[in-house]
């Protein structure tokens, strides 16, 4: 543990498609890698030591962190990791081990696309495609917090959960583009995307002349594509919120560390929803 760091009892850790790219080596070439590499970039624990130059937290804190550094080597699927104190903020205190774990890479992807790019202001009409999953449930969120028309696209499944939050959702597959444009008959002004394959291309013909868009998980002309960057204050911000009652966080599974293998072969499979977690 180093002198600005903290020794963190995990409590939970998100999974995140990342995980399964990192396996499968698809992002070598993209990031240092320092083997064995012991996957996760969320975390929520309890402070057990601090180190010297790690004043902003003592033991018995509760904390959540977005812990991707730039060489890939601990990460949270682990009882205990340690963590500089500039990837970590204070756990929001009416959520769950889980609920915060699947906070962090998830809410920042949301958020800084949403807020940061996509600017949306209240009166807008928004698309949020995926926005039963992780990332776009929690985009879908912040969009209705700005006093935005959200319209979600999701599986019929999960359109009783989208109503909960206030969204229009929508079905995937042919006719989409009608679908929403009949719930848009002006057409959007902003589109989220959290699903790929090929969903902007399909509902394009909805936005309004100068729509904007941001995708998470596709490349396609006129859109921006956004990553996940560690900034404290938006974590801040996201946790403000949960604490609020503004936000809350979608969890689809649950499995002891121990299962880590058959957590990431869930979250390959793209069968639930919301955030897999990983318990002690």
């Amino acid at each position: 543990m180093q002198q600005d760091s903290v020794l963190i009892r995990v409590r939970a850790a998100g999974l995140n498609p990342a995980d399964n790219a990192i396996r499968a080596g698809a992002l070598a070439e993209a990031m240092d890698t320092l083997f064995p590499v012991v996957p996760g970039w969320d975390v929520a624990g309890v402070v057990e030591q601090a180190g010297p130059g790690a004043a902003e937290f003592v033991e018995g804190d509760e904390v959540i962190g977005y812990l991707r550094e730039s060489v890939l080597h601990h990460g949270s699927y682990a009882e205990l990791v340690s963590a500089p104190v500039h990837t970590l903020v204070r756990k929001p205190s009416n959520a769950s081990w889980a609920q915060a774990a699947g906070l962090p890479l998830a809410g920042l992807t949301a958020y800084q696309g949403m807020v940061h790019h996509l600017r949306v202001a209240p009166g807008e009409t928004v698309l949020v495609h995926a926005a039963s999953g992780g990332v776009g449930s929690i985009a879908a969120q912040l969009a209705v917090a700005t006093g935005a028309t959200v319209i979600g696209t999701a599986s019929g499944g999960n359109h009783d959960y989208l109503r909960s939050l206030g969204v229009s959702p929508v079905t995937y597959g042919p006719g989409l583009a009608e679908r929403v444009r009949a719930r848009a008959p002006e057409g959007v002004d902003a589109i989220f995307d959290a699903a790929g394959r090929g969903a902007l291309a399909d509902t394009v013909e909805v936005g309004k002349p100068h729509v904007r868009a941001v995708t998470v998980a596709d490349v396609h002309p006129g859109a921006t594509a956004v990553y996940a960057r560690l900034d404290l204050d938006d974590l801040r911000a996201l946790t403000r919120m949960v604490e609020a009652g503004d936000l809350t966080i979608r969890i689809g599974a649950t499995f002891p560390l121990e299962r880590a293998t058959d957590a990431q072969r869930t979250l390959e499979s793209g069968h639930t929803s919301g955030k897999i977690i990983l318990t002690p």
